[in-house]
């Protein structure tokens, strides 16, 4: 691939250096993950309700527990979701504050009390 030059050296030069400190890579591997609608539902229930078993996410978002548990192994890989175990349940809550902070900001909220 060609590579233009640039017009304006020194504005080609600041905005390349502004690349540096986004982290393309980090964001575009976490849009990679939010695309996914089946994922997005998953996260925004954890954010609601947090502590949520795979049974009740799978009833929560009409999928079956083996979808979930597939989705959730992934999330989990990247550090997004934890679980825990409650005798012979597991049960799965947000992991990674930057995505918290981008649920919040697509609209999502928590639950005023979250019952089990």
């Amino acid at each position: 691939m060609a590579v233009s030059l640039p017009l304006d050296p020194d504005h080609a030069s600041r905005a390349a250096s502004g690349l540096d400190i986004v982290g393309i890579d980090q964001w575009a591997g976490r849009f990679d993950l939010l695309s996914d609608a089946h994922r997005l539902r998953l996260l925004v229930c954890l954010h609601h309700a947090p502590d949520i078993s795979v049974s009740d996410l799978a009833a929560a978002v009409g999928k079956s527990g083996t979808a979930v548990s597939q989705a959730l192994r992934l999330l989990r890989q990247q550090g997004w979701v934890t679980s825990t175990k409650d005798g012979r349940i597991v049960r799965y809550r947000l992991a990674d504050d930057t995505i918290h902070e981008l649920l919040h900001w697509i609209g999502a909220t928590h639950a005023e009390e979250t019952v089990r």
